[in-house]
């Protein structure tokens, strides 16, 4: 199903003649073929949706920290290129959780687990992983984890 979107954007920006969105589209593809090769060297099928999201999530990090990067050092061109990138990496993405929406599914998480302390971060952070695979920062989600664990 991603994969059908991402070739209906592909032909409707080459179409509209969108050289950013294309490029972009493109470098999710490539990104996509490389997990694709991966997986077959270690007896897998094609990534899976799961695996895509997680591809884009990566994506958008990495974006995020050049332009900030750029930023810092004065050249506002790249950082807002970046940030085009990002825009389109997003249109293929679920919407983000807040981080009141975050707070509340870690709590549900952590009651369905029966996390107690510290120790039980891994079981919680793989429920996670789970059920909001590119819906949330999983840095955010870790470090507000670690907080509610530990006053737990």
């Amino acid at each position: 199903m991603m994969r059908d979107q991402l070739a209906a954007a592909l032909k409707d920006a080459m179409k509209s003649k969108d050289a950013p969105r294309l490029s972009t589209v493109r470098l999710i593809q490539a990104e996509i073929k490389t997990r694709d090769i991966a997986n077959r060297t270690a007896g897998k099928g094609d990534a899976s949706d799961d695996e895509i999201l997680q591809i884009l999530a990566k994506m958008v990090k990495q974006r995020e920290e050049s332009a900030k990067i750029y930023e810092d050092n004065a050249r506002p061109e790249l950082a807002a290129k970046e940030r085009a990138e990002i825009v389109v990496l997003q249109d293929f993405m679920p919407k983000q959780l807040s981080d009141a929406e975050i707070r509340a599914n870690l709590a549900t998480v952590i009651a369905e687990v029966g996390a107690a302390g510290p120790k039980d971060m891994g079981k919680v952070m793989a429920v996670l992983k789970e059920r909001y695979a590119g819906q949330m920062d999983f840095s955010k989600a870790s470090s507000t984890l670690k907080e509610l664990l530990a006053s737990a």
